[in-house]
């Protein structure tokens, strides 16, 4: 049942958001997790933001399973997002997602044509393309995008990200202010939910980003339809 697939790899995206009068530089952090079901350690995982050699930035998120877990589930799972800032917006440049070592290897590749208004999937091998709206931003980035609104008193009710193939709208909601203990100490947070609308799944997802760390998620706890709940909570941090 501890599958690394169950968290961070679904996403939410900006789709739109204010006008800022000064916008800040991107946040440029390392932040490492250890991600927890029914009370036992069973993977961990790292995320940076980093600056790319030409002036883009990329989210890096790189996760495995360790212990008992690693006996029945070696999945190693790395995703990517090379992206810009122009004004306001985030502009997803390329997405990739590798899980290796697992029950079924799995290879994503997702292309943002923002010239030509086409983004252009490639899945284990197939490719097809698909129009590109204005707004639409890749899986991975949205952790970025709530630390950012959150910063500049801003909370959308709803992002639009690439997902399987599709243009597809997550809805958000704030379910209020809620001080919980870490290894970095105990944190004051504003707890996010994320659900789809008309998911038949019921999946959710929710978020406790700390004012403290410029609105960073420090737990993140996704509970499947059967009821299998996933939690990750930081463990160390710097940049921020």
């Amino acid at each position: 049942m501890w599958h690394i697939k169950y968290l961070f790899l679904n996403a939410v995206l900006l789709s739109f958001g204010p006008v800022f009068a000064g916008e800040q530089q991107p946040l440029l952090f390392y932040a490492s997790y250890k991600m927890y079901s029914s009370g036992i350690e069973f993977a961990v995982a790292e995320r940076t933001v980093s600056n790319s050699n030409d002036g883009k930035y990329i989210y890096r998120s790189e996760s495995h399973t360790i212990g008992i877990a690693s006996l029945f589930h070696k999945d190693h799972i790395v995703e990517e997002s090379l992206w810009k800032l122009e004004g306001h917006q985030l502009y997803p440049l390329d997405y990739s997602y590798v899980r290796t070592r697992g029950k079924k290897d799995r290879e994503v590749n997702i292309h943002f044509d923002w010239d030509n208004n086409l983004i252009t999937n490639r899945v284990n091998g197939q490719t097809w393309e698909m129009q590109l709206e204005s707004g639409v931003l890749d899986k991975l980035l949205y952790q970025y995008a709530i630390m950012r609104d959150l910063q500049n008193g801003y909370f959308p009710d709803s992002y639009v990200i690439a997902d399987g193939g599709k243009i597809k709208t997550y809805n958000f909601e704030r379910l209020g202010e809620e001080t919980i203990h870490t290894p970095l100490g105990d944190l004051h947070t504003i707890k996010v939910l994320r659900h789809k609308p008309n998911d038949s799944t019921q999946t959710r997802v929710i978020f406790w980003c700390a004012p403290k760390f410029q609105y960073l998620p420090v737990k993140i706890e996704q509970t499947e339809e059967d009821g299998l709940i996933i939690t990750a909570v930081i463990e160390s941090l710097t940049g921020l």
